[in-house]
């Protein structure tokens, strides 16, 4: 038996904030690397280098977007949707590598500081701050349905905050001249960063890693199926997602034979497993008793079959 299932398409509306927030921010990148480079000011090199990876973010997500619109073929019979996630991976790599940089480069002007245009840095680093909070406002909608823009979106609120940071220190080194502020600011902002980044790459690499979804315990989607009457037992269960949102269960059901798993027992486990976990691809495969283990894993000697036997139920 089958049932039909929705495969929701990325938002177009996620799409136009994107290309709206990459437009921003290139046309702010070259201003702020000129002005880094003219006023001598590691935090606004820093910022700068947050914007150009910002930029790329915005970029990979935007095409990681396209890509996976692809509609699935006999090559890839789940489509593209992979993509999305790859290209969050991509970006918090990129948070990593610039964190790192910035904290190698901090020390250094910390043995050897440089002179400060605090002024000039003041001026630029306001301009971005404007930038980014265009920037979030236009991707704070998306960021909770998709790890892309989710990646994208702590991309432009690490620099975000990387501007308030600049601004604040540009303010100390104009009144008291203590040029080590510049670097101090370059730290805290590579610190703030490094945590977010790793919480991405490890999310990022649990979808590739085809691991349970955050927000799901096997264990209580295995007892809500138990619960369900005429279910014996539950085996070979499997839960994954391709993309942020899109969860997939597999699993094998040991059922009583006083009860039909088509006209009963499969409409209540799919209830139960999209109304509880919000799972609603699933592959359900009905035995009368165990299958037999073999190492490489459960054959269906002892399924029934469709007809009088056991199906594979969807």
């Amino acid at each position: 038996m089958s049932t039909s299932h929705t495969h929701a398409l990325p938002s177009t509306e996620n799409e136009r904030a994107l290309r709206f927030a990459l437009a921003l921010t290139g046309s702010f990148l070259v201003a702020e690397v000129i002005g880094g480079v003219l006023t001598g000011s590691l935090a606004l090199i820093s910022d700068a280098a947050h914007m150009l990876t910002d930029a790329a973010a915005l970029a990979i997500a935007l095409a990681a977007i396209r890509i996976a619109r692809r509609p699935a073929d006999r090559r890839r019979t789940y489509g593209y949707h992979r993509f999305e996630i790859l290209a969050a991976a991509f970006n918090a790599m990129l948070l990593f590598a610039v964190a790192l940089y910035i904290l190698v480069e901090a020390y250094r002007r910390f043995t050897s500081p440089p002179e400060i245009h605090s002024v000039g840095m003041l001026v630029i680093a306001s301009i971005g701050l404007i930038v980014n909070l265009i920037s979030i406002r236009l991707l704070s909608g998306g960021q909770t349905d998709s790890l892309n823009i989710k990646g994208a979106y702590l991309e432009v609120w690490s620099d975000l905050l990387g501007s308030i940071a600049v601004i604040l220190g540009a303010v100390v080194i104009q009144l008291t001249g203590w040029s080590w502020v510049d670097p101090l600011v370059a730290v805290a902002i590579g610190l703030w960063v490094l945590p977010r980044a790793w919480i991405l790459l490890k999310d990022s690499l649990n979808i590739l890693l085809e691991g349970v979804p955050e927000g799901i315990d096997l264990g209580e989607v295995e007892l809500a199926m138990l619960a369900v009457p005429g279910v014996l037992g539950i085996h070979d269960l499997h839960v994954w997602a391709l993309t942020t949102g899109k969860t997939s269960l597999t699993a094998h059901v040991v059922y009583d034979q006083t009860h039909s798993p088509e006209d009963a027992l499969m409409p209540a486990l799919q209830t139960v497993l999209a109304n509880r976990f919000k799972v609603v691809h699933t592959t359900l495969q009905c035995e009368t008793k165990p299958c037999a283990r073999q190492p490489q894993g459960c054959t269906t000697a002892d399924s029934t079959s469709e007809h009088g036997d056991n199906p594979n139920v969807h």
